[in-house]
């Protein structure tokens, strides 16, 4: 016991004299200062830029001399004493300090995200003595920020949301949802609900709203949706007033029901067949068109239906790697999704088409029907699995319509393993189109999903 309670003793002795030693050996230890701060000028560190309005002398930083910046921007305080400084508020919305960051004469700090209440364009730093020292500053708000929209499709009476950010309502100035009229015009919606954090405003889709875009008017400016409310740019397969349809060796076609969104849609899977891992069952959870028919030289028209012809001549593909690809999809809650990747393949006539090998009218090469380029992992394609990043582990839309976007570029990068695919895409690689839920490497559990699908098309991202 003596010598446990020595050695205890010299011990606490040696932790005593090395915490000595360290505050000795760390003479540039970060300690908050007294007095009041100043700042003479800010620069932004976000554009990283010098602007015409910087003095030469004056280049402290690579940021440029800023009255004002947006919410997350990063800025430079340059001045004196800003050490001293030990809360810092913009408006009324306090930021983070970082002492890593902060100098006698310069404090970096990111400009805080959420929106003020109360605005009075001005920085206020605190100091530990509670003494307040107020710098001129706008932080610059923007005009609504349009991410998606919950079913773009959605029929007119419909509740739908919006999400994104700055869907600010001020009292002065009330927050506006405007859908394109048949005469251009704008069609207000009824807004019933904005979230506290103005990420996402929800509205009653109004009558009379026809394709175009949306228009989200705030205090702060006015933003038109990317994307169009019923769009049919680079439409694919509607399955009704184009009557392109399943077109290959197996796969399902087109059907209806009573939850039809605008009409025929296809369905993959019935509710009883099993899906897992390993599952390879075109008959349940295939939908396939190849181009083409059994006409030498191959002209691409199987009869006089207008079935045939490449997917490349109804959309253009040019710029490809700035397009998305978008459907509607339905999945009931009680036949959810919980296993296997919706492998979506695109291909060229060089992969596959549907009648014999040879060559078509244009003098290309084409490879006639098989089901080799998909079982590889030089053909690229998107595996679409949302129910492996769900809490749950399981995915279903409640028998509702959403809207899924596949930014091409982003997403069509995979084998068949799941594996980065050795394989590129080329313009000419979407004369064909497979979705196909089956393997991609990632398991979950057996099921006996039912996924709807609609409106397949390709748009500018």
């Amino acid at each position: 016991m003596k010598n446990f309670k020595y050695n205890f003793i010299v011990m606490a002795l040696a932790v005593m004299a090395l915490g000595l030693f360290s505050c000795a050996d760390e003479p540039d230890k970060y300690e908050v200062a007294s007095g009041l701060p100043s700042v003479s000028y800010v620069r932004c560190m976000s554009t990283e830029i010098e602007g015409s309005n910087d003095d030469p002398d004056m280049h402290y930083t690579n940021g440029e001399l800023v009255t004002e910046a947006s919410p997350q921007s990063i800025i430079c305080l340059v001045g004196k004493n800003l050490r001293s400084v030990y809360e810092i508020y913009f408006n009324d919305k306090k930021g983070i300090l970082n002492s890593s960051y902060i100098t006698d004469n310069t404090l970096i700090v990111q400009i805080p995200r959420s929106v003020p209440e109360t605005v009075t364009d001005k920085i206020y730093m605190i100091t530990k003595d509670k003494d307040t020292v107020t710098y001129d500053f706008h932080v610059v708000i923007s005009a609504p920020q349009i991410i998606s929209m919950g079913n773009e499709y959605a029929p007119a009476g419909t509740s739908q949301t919006l999400t994104g950010n700055y869907f600010i309502d001020d009292p002065g100035t009330p927050l506006t949802v405007n859908f394109t009229g048949a005469d251009g015009s704008m069609i207000p919606a009824e807004i019933t609900n904005i979230s506290s954090d103005y990420t996402q405003v929800t509205f009653i889709v109004p009558a009379g709203a026809v394709e175009g875009p949306i228009y989200v008017t705030s205090v702060y400016g006015t933003t038109k949706t990317s994307f169009y409310y019923k769009d049919s740019r680079g439409m694919l397969f509607d399955f009704d007033t184009n009557v392109l349809d399943n077109h290959g060796w197996n796969g399902h076609s087109s059907t209806i029901d009573d939850t039809a969104l605008s009409g025929r849609f296809i369905q993959l899977g019935d509710g009883s067949s099993v899906l897992n891992g390993e599952t390879w069952d075109e008959q349940h959870f295939s939908f396939v068109y190849w181009p083409g028919s059994w006409n030498s030289p191959e002209n691409y028209q199987d009869g006089d239906t207008g079935i045939g012809v490449r997917l490349t001549d109804l959309a253009d593909f040019s710029d490809w790697s700035n397009m998305a690809l978008k459907f509607e999809m339905n999945i009931p809650s009680e036949y959810p999704w919980n296993n296997a990747a919706m492998q979506i393949c695109f291909a060229g006539v060089d992969k596959v088409t549907f009648g014999a090998a040879g060559v078509d009218i244009y003098g290309k090469t084409v490879a006639g029907a098989n089901n080799t380029y998909m079982t590889n992992n030089a053909n690229p394609r998107a595996l679409y699995r949302p129910w492996s990043t769900s809490s749950t582990g399981s995915y279903d839309t409640g028998g509702e319509w959403v809207t899924v976007t596949l930014p091409i570029a982003a997403n069509f990068v995979y084998g068949w393993d799941g594996s980065v695919s050795s394989g590129t895409l080329t313009a000419d690689s979407f004369t064909s189109l497979w979705i196909f839920v089956s393997s991609c490497g990632v398991e979950g559990v057996d099921c006996t999903p039912i996924i709807k699908i609609d409106n397949i098309r390709v748009v500018p991202n």
